[in-house]
């Protein structure tokens, strides 16, 4: 069995499209592969898996972790997302640049984003359940997060009503986020 990985526009990430078996009685697919995903691109190894269940016009993020980063393999297992990772790294010839993918059950998509990138998706179906692995454990008190609606980011999320946590109501804006709390670009 083999995988598709392609670099996307921002170095680091990957569009991985794994070997789906279909017959009459459905599909077979590998969700990750430790040896064929190291080939494709992703050398760290994963130690921590999560899976949220949200509903229509939810939208998580834009987060991250400082002091512990994680990268993260995102797969949908039920409904369609509109997938965002931002550079977030000081220094970066790609800062502030992102870059969206649409996941979904049907389409069986994954996307890989690296350590220092901002994460956060959109719920386009009724309801999403998704799957991320972490290359490093959660760490309470070492998540950050940029405002979703960051004019100078530019994204075009597909809604205008978006369901948010608290938090991410009231993160801040890049250009407002002290350099200490943002990762390092090292190239």
């Amino acid at each position: 069995m083999t995988l598709k990985s392609t670099e996307q526009s921002l170095p680091g990430v990957l569009l991985i499209e794994p070997a789906i078996f279909e017959d009459d009685r459905g599909f077979f697919m590998e969700t990750y592969h430790m040896e064929k995903y190291r080939q494709a691109g992703i050398a760290r190894a994963f130690v921590q898996d999560n899976l949220s269940h949200s509903r229509r016009d939810t939208l998580r993020g834009l987060h991250y972790q400082l002091r512990r980063p994680q990268g993260k393999l995102i797969y949908v297992v039920a409904g369609e997302i509109l997938d965002i990772a931002v550079d977030i790294r000081r220094g970066s010839p790609a800062f502030g640049q992102w870059a969206g993918i649409r996941l979904s059950a049907e389409n069986r998509r994954q996307v890989y984003v690296p350590e220092g990138f901002a994460h956060g998706f959109c719920v386009l179906s009724d309801v999403a359940d998704v799957i991320y692995k972490c290359t490093d454990l959660y760490v309470p008190g070492d998540d950050y997060g940029i405002l979703w609606s960051d004019a100078d980011l530019g994204i075009p999320w597909p809604t205008h009503r978006p369901v948010l946590s608290k938090k991410d109501a009231r993160n801040p804006r890049l250009k407002d986020m002290p350099d200490d709390f943002l990762p390092v670009y090292r190239p």
